[in-house]
């Protein structure tokens, strides 16, 4: 049998450790372990020490070896799933914690992380079976926050707002919970509310960054321009920037909105956010100037278009099979004021549990390769930088009917977005009636001339057409009394798809 420390020489780590000396504690447990060397309590208290202190990928070194003498420990086994996640070994974290509920049924914590990690990967039945398990060991507000943000991606906007107020009628202060209840109220078209909502989680946090940008997103679609920048700025959060210099141009503050935007590209940073392309290439068609932002400043080249074999045979099985799951799968509509007479879904549709979206999405996945591979070599930021895990922020269904049509608009948060055609009018009275139109002006953006091209892509049914995020694009209304049902989504190359909960 190994020789162990007497207790005298282990309690001197386990005392640095408990009073929060973390980097004290490290030492001297590395120092005892060197004597040591198969001693359960030191790789695990060293384990924990580098946890605190942010050194992950050692935690994970430290936790293991502490399992390799201890296997049947389902805490050190829920701790080694933690410092997997957050060095982004997902699949061996899940692993963990399904291990850890092997070894203790009731953990519930190791049931909501299981969940986390499904939840991000995608997977949002297997999260909510998780999430249901673990409120069902133990109810609690965390529990129904993270239920309620699965609920949300999958398109059920009223089981998700029952589980936010939940969590915080279980613990009012919990401000995550009441901003994210104002989203869902949002893509309700509940704006009242909605506001109501992001106004009571800024009295909890006044820097609360998801309130702050809902704020400063409501207050600029109101046209409220100069008050939506200070919220803006408050939030840092995501694309904040690109905003608050929207809300500038849109206000037409053109001096002040040069001089931000020469201070942005003079930083040496990437060009790598489209919204600022929109912007930059805008002012610069608009007053006649060089267009210094480089992310795709020539948009009209990067639009891709082809047709999906399994799709655009006769009598598709795989076009029958997404019709079928659109019109019988209970998906929730997102209020789009962009939308006449149409309909938008909500939540991530390649992220819910049919198969026939699930194969669309790959099918898209292997597409973006495509497009990739298409455009190699390309002196921009769009394929300098392309992503390398290929991700959709988002992805949903647009149905039109007779007179119907999307309005000119980008989609601030993509890098690359496109859409699936899957029913196109053929009764036209024009030939353009019902294609794809796009451009570098939209959204009332300030014009001193009207001199901005557009360009057209006319689809096929089983057609995918993809385009930087940057374009400004529209569907052309058309006449026919038919439906017209493509499925749309965007890539964006990094960054949490959903925000998490500390409260």
């Amino acid at each position: 049998m190994a020789k162990q420390p007497a207790q005298f020489e282990v309690q001197p780590v386990l005392g640095l450790y408990n009073s929060g000396k973390l980097a004290e504690a490290e030492v001297a447990a590395k120092k005892l372990i060197s004597q040591y060397p198969e001693t359960f309590i030191l790789y695990q208290v060293l384990g924990l020490a580098q946890d605190g202190l942010n050194k992950f990928d050692e935690a994970v070194d430290s936790y293991q070896k502490a399992l390799a003498l201890q296997p049947n420990t389902p805490d050190l086994h829920f701790n080694l799933g933690i410092a997997l996640t957050n060095v982004g070994r997902q699949e061996e974290a899940a692993k963990s914690y399904a291990q850890a509920i092997k070894l203790r049924p009731t953990f519930f914590e190791a049931y909501a992380n299981l969940g986390t990690i499904l939840q991000k990967q995608g997977k949002l039945e297997e999260a909510i079976k998780n999430y249901q398990h673990a409120l069902s060991i133990h109810e609690d507000p965390r529990g129904h926050f993270n239920l309620g943000t699965a609920l949300r991606d999958e398109g059920k906007l009223d089981e998700a707002i029952t589980h936010f107020k939940q969590a915080i009628a279980m613990f009012p202060n919990y401000a995550d919970a009441h901003n994210y209840l104002g989203e869902c109220y949002r893509d309700q078209g509940n704006m009242e509310d909605a506001v109501k909502k992001y106004f009571d989680t800024l009295a909890l946090n006044k820097n609360h960054p998801g309130a702050n940008y809902n704020m400063g997103e409501f207050l600029y679609l109101a046209g409220r321009y100069d008050e939506a920048v200070g919220y803006l700025e408050r939030s840092k959060l995501d694309d904040w920037q690109e905003r608050a210099l929207y809300c500038t141009y849109k206000a037409e503050h053109f001096d002040a909105f040069k001089t931000k935007l020469e201070n942005i590209v003079q930083t040496g940073a990437k060009h790598n956010a489209p919204f600022l392309q929109t912007l930059s290439t805008h002012y610069a068609t608009n007053f006649g100037v060089e267009d210094t932002y480089n992310f795709c400043k020539n948009g009209f080249d990067f639009v891709y278009q082809k047709s999906i074999p399994e799709l655009a045979e006769p009598d598709s099985q795989f076009l029958k099979d997404l019709l079928r799951d659109i019109d019988n799968t209970a998906i929730e509509v997102r209020a789009q004021a962009m939308i006449i007479n149409g309909r938008q879904s909500a939540g991530n549709l390649f992220k819910r549990p049919e198969a026939s979206f699930r194969k669309l999405g790959e099918i898209i996945k292997q597409e973006f390769l495509n497009y990739k591979n298409k455009f190699s070599g390309a002196d921009c930021e769009l394929i300098k930088s392309f992503p390398n895990e290929l991700e959709f922020t988002s992805s949903w269904y647009v149905r039109l009917r007779r007179g119907g049509f999307v309005d000119r608009h980008i989609h601030e948060v993509g890098w690359i977005s496109g859409a699936v055609y899957l029913v196109l009018p053929k009764d036209k009275k024009d030939p353009d009636e019902g294609c794809f139109e796009y451009g570098l002006h939209g959204d009332n953006y300030p014009l001193q001339h009207e001199n901005f091209p557009t360009g057209i892509a006319r689809p096929k049914v089983g057609d995918v057409v993809m385009f930087p995020s940057s374009l400004f694009h529209r569907t052309i209304p058309f006449t026919g009394n038919e439906e017209r049902i493509c499925i749309a989504f965007d890539l964006k190359p990094e960054g949490e798809i959903f925000r998490r909960s500390n409260y």
